[in-house]
């Protein structure tokens, strides 16, 4: 692909701060149209960056040019970034899999294993490359602080803690906090796969998690890693303004470290994913946030989950 051409499904906060504006600016990728359930948002933000609005066809309603919609857009893409809910996403992904685009996907992939697995098993099916924006893992700061702790190793343990402010007392209204599927899931959801995209790779896989949870939304999550360490993840979206804030903490054989403090724009990280699509699939050489890395991510959620439902 001398000049991919990637497509935005989603128009929402998200997909106007980050993804829309790092897909006009690369330069080496043609932004290749928005694809929206709400035809005028779609619209409007194409128009901001230059590109074309599709509509309809996620529920089989008439699209752009009397076509389905998105699959015009995936018609004339080679790949499709998301910005939509996770459990919408899934479906939308497996099917742009199947139309032969590469997947840049949001976290989480989904929130059941079934549908996010069905994404993995979609993208094995088309052989596309696929990747799963953890922010973290590709902001410039903290990527390198991931890979540098991974080659160290020697830890002891570890502890996260993710505190985001959507809903918690004395702040101003976040532009997230209107998202249904964040205020449904809380903290576990929308937070917990980036505590686990920094715990995994220098502790290893999970082979064991207990969850337990304190109202209105904080989540504690004690994990056993392939290592033989443990470590601990403190999550919610409902911290009060001023306690919110977002680190992870080793300590072992090197003494103790922290997680960069950083405000990296999402934007750049987010070029710096668009990146890493490309060359995966020109390479053929999986990226390590891959789409199975993002299903191994939705177990681990999904059983905390389950824990916290029986408890």
């Amino acid at each position: 692909m001398s000049q991919p051409r990637i497509a935005l499904l989603g128009t929402g906060p998200w997909a106007e701060r980050t993804h829309a504006p790092a897909l006009a600016a690369h330069p080496d990728a043609a932004f290749s149209g928005v694809w929206g359930r709400r035809p005028e948002a779609a619209s409007a933000l194409a128009a901001l960056h230059g590109t074309t609005a599709y509509a309809g066809g996620a529920d089989g309603g008439p699209g752009e040019g009397g076509l389905d919609g998105l699959d015009a857009l995936l018609a004339v893409s080679d790949a499709v970034a998301f910005a939509l809910p996770p459990d919408i996403q899934a479906p939308l992904a497996a099917r742009a899999a199947a139309a032969g685009c590469h997947l840049l996907m949001d976290k989480p992939v989904a929130t059941t294993v079934p549908g996010a697995r069905a994404v993995a098993d979609a993208a094995k099916a088309a052989g596309v490359a696929s990747l799963v924006f953890c922010t973290l893992r590709f902001a410039a700061g903290t990527a390198e602080w991931v890979d540098e702790q991974a080659a160290a190793g020697g830890w002891f343990t570890a502890h996260a803690y993710w505190f985001g402010a959507l809903y918690g007392a004395g702040g101003e209204k976040s532009p997230y906090a209107d998202s249904p599927w964040r205020r449904e899931k809380g903290g576990l959801w929308d937070v917990g796969p980036h505590a686990l995209s920094a715990l995994l790779p220098v502790l290893g896989d999970v082979t064991a998690v207990t969850a337990v949870r304190s109202e209105p939304d904080l989540t504690h999550l004690v994990l056993t890693h392939a290592s033989g360490v443990t470590s601990s993840a403190a999550l919610s979206l409902s911290a009060p303004a001023r306690g919110a804030g977002a680190g992870v903490e080793l300590r072992g054989e090197h003494g103790t470290v922290t997680l960069p403090e950083g405000g990296a724009d999402p934007a750049v990280a987010f070029g710096t994913a668009i990146d890493a699509l490309l060359t995966a699939a020109r390479t053929g050489e999986p990226h390590a946030c891959d789409v199975r890395f993002g299903l191994r991510l939705t177990e681990i959620l999904a059983e905390a989950e389950a824990q916290l439902t029986r408890a």
